[in-house]
């Protein structure tokens, strides 16, 4: 049966600035019923305690530790496989979650990790190029991407995310990226563990059918999507098949029941 919930942010709890309606009342929901859970997200531009303050205005509850993002599970990650100077292409609010880290600054030529995130409008062919240099040094440094997220819906439309400065960095360098972000199954795993669930008693809940849905499947949890955010109609028409499709995450508790006795159909 399942009876945690993993959940994405950026286009099921709110769409930009804008709070998805009802979400603020299903977190109610979900916070009354005593449902674990855990907002995972591929958000590498803003802390989580910004997260936090931003979901507060919606008047979603939430802590810092109910939030999972690429940039924790990267520092740890760091801390503990790759000591020594790092370079981060990062939204400079984001460094916090670095704190304890030797950062390079960006004279320095020899690192141990290149780590790449939401970096947005600081992406420059200067940028890249010194990304690309740093890959290339010998002894070759990890090179770590926050997420594979192709894409993400802004306030004024559709913008790139990490993947494809990722995909491009690692087809020039030779130098295969280690994901810690959605929809890698690390990151999947680390979830679960701070849940102190398994896959098959958790439900990831998501607009991405990449990231949350297949990375999700991959990871052996259901999945369902929203139709919300990014979604799009053709979504529902490749190999990726959600377990589970929602109108948004307004109507989880309507179909709670359902999801929790296995009852899942992607046509519902």
């Amino acid at each position: 049966m399942i009876d945690s919930l993993l959940i994405d942010l950026d286009g099921v709890f709110y769409e930009g600035d804008r709070p998805v309606p009802g979400a603020a009342e299903t977190a109610a929901w979900i916070r009354d019923r005593g449902i674990p859970h855990l907002f995972v997200t591929n958000t590498t531009s803003r802390p989580r305690q910004a997260i936090v303050d931003k979901l507060s205005a919606m008047q979603v509850t939430a802590t810092r530790d109910d939030i999972l993002t690429p940039p924790v599970a990267a520092s740890r990650w760091l801390e503990a496989q790759a000591p020594g100077p790092v370079a981060l292409f990062v939204a400079p609010a984001t460094l916090e979650d670095f704190g304890g880290l030797d950062v390079a600054d960006r004279e320095q030529s020899a690192v141990t990790a290149v780590v790449i995130g939401d970096y947005g409008e600081r992406w420059s062919y200067a940028e890249l190029n010194r990304a690309f240099r740093l890959l290339m040094q010998t002894p070759r440094p990890t090179l770590i991407a926050l997420g594979m997220t192709r894409y993400w819906l802004a306030a004024d439309g559709l913008r790139l995310d990490t993947a494809p400065f990722v995909t491009a960095l690692s087809q020039a360098s030779g130098v295969e990226p280690l994901v810690l972000g959605k929809p890698a199954r690390p990151f999947f795993a680390a979830a679960l563990a701070a849940l102190d669930t398994t896959p098959e008693r958790t439900l990831m809940i998501g607009d991405d059918i990449r990231g949350d849905v297949g990375g999700a499947l991959a990871a052996g949890t259901a999945a369902a999507l929203v139709r919300t955010g990014k979604f799009r109609a053709e979504d529902l028409e490749g190999e990726i098949r959600p377990d589970w499709v929602l109108e948004s995450i307004a109507d989880l508790p309507t179909h709670w029941s359902a999801i929790q006795s296995g009852e899942l159909r992607a046509d519902s």
